[in-house]
């Protein structure tokens, strides 16, 4: 995709997908860019070549020099990059609606939604930007790196704040489907609620959000759709050969961050692959063939703008989405605003 041009005074556009960042001459810094650069940023190594590469703008957008002057108060727009290379996620973004005001894709595990951290090129906005050339597209709700499945975006600024606000007012409709370590002790149907919360204090697991007592804040219908008399363990990836299993239809009524994760832990039915719930394990190199068995398979609400009935669902199953080949965009879905 071309590079555009910043206005003068204006946010850089992306670039490869990846939104600028910014960056304030403090007093007492050093006095050029390349030497300002270099102190404040240690780890990176490749200043020089990013300043030859115009990829260092000033405010006015830019290019800057080496050798520019940058006195205290000089404010600098970069593009962040990777300090290594990332791997490709072997499966592709399928694009399942596409309008004016959104677009509605396919998730596949192991790709982040947005740029974050160590996760920049390898999400959907980057590789949606690049395959539909959408600078605006933003995310409207949450999905988990590890989770696959109806992932929704607004690609209109005008539109963007009314369908927000259907998240914010709980008017959207949706379903998970997960795989579980089987458990006696529950009956289905029932309602989980728990309190949920980010850890404290030091020693906490990072990654791990924490059932504490207090009121419920998390609420979750749990559902039985298969028990392990018809899951053959031997279908899904990550599962222990005759490890009994069960496949759980998930309806959030509120939308905690890890809420089903956490919550299914706690009940003693972790999810198959899940890699942080109910003990978290250390960092390593994904392994594409055993995904996290939690799928976001449905979602509906009424419009706002024009008020007609949206309802999305993935085509994806659990226990193969471990051995899905990278899938072709064939049922992209075109629509009149």
């Amino acid at each position: 995709m071309p590079q555009e041009v910043a206005t003068a005074g204006s946010m850089p556009p992306p670039r490869d997908g990846v939104n600028p960042s910014r960056v304030r001459v403090r007093p007492g810094e050093p006095g050029t860019v390349l030497a300002f650069l270099q102190a404040r940023f240690l780890h990176a190594t490749d200043w020089p070549e990013r300043l030859q590469q115009q990829a260092v703008l000033n405010a006015a957008g830019q290019p800057v020099q080496a050798a520019t002057p940058c006195p205290a108060g000089t404010l600098l727009w970069y593009w962040r990059r990777p300090a290594e290379p990332e791997p490709r996620v072997p499966f592709e973004v399928v694009v399942l609606h596409q309008c004016a005001r959104l677009v509605v894709v396919n998730k596949p595990p192991f790709l982040a939604v947005t740029p974050s951290g160590r996760h920049l090129q390898e999400t959907v906005l980057v590789r949606l930007q690049q395959q539909l050339g959408l600078r605006d597209l933003s995310p409207l709700h949450r999905v988990d790196r590890d989770t696959a499945g109806v992932l929704a975006f607004s690609a209109d600024p005008a539109s963007r704040a009314a369908y927000q606000a259907l998240w914010r007012e709980r008017q959207v409709h949706k379903v998970y489907e997960a795989v579980v370590l089987w458990r006696d002790h529950l009956r289905f149907p029932f309602t989980a609620r728990h309190r949920l919360e980010e850890p404290r204090g030091d020693g906490a697991a990072f990654h791990q959000m924490q059932v504490v007592p207090g009121e419920p804040n998390a609420e979750t219908l749990v559902e039985l759709l298969q028990g392990p008399a018809a899951l053959d363990p031997a279908t899904v990836p990550g599962a222990a050969p005759g490890q009994p299993l069960a496949l759980l239809r998930l309806t959030p009524v509120t939308g905690r961050k890890h809420q089903l994760r956490a919550q299914l832990a706690a009940l003693g039915l972790p999810i198959v692959g899940d890699r942080v719930y109910p003990v978290l394990q250390p960092e390593g190199p994904d392994d594409f063939a055993r995904p996290l068995q939690l799928l976001a398979r449905h979602l509906a609400f009424r419009d706002p703008v024009d008020g007609s009935a949206r309802a999305f669902e993935s085509a994806l199953r659990l226990g193969r989405l471990g051995f899905q080949a990278a899938a072709p965009d064939a049922s992209l879905h075109t629509a009149s605003p």
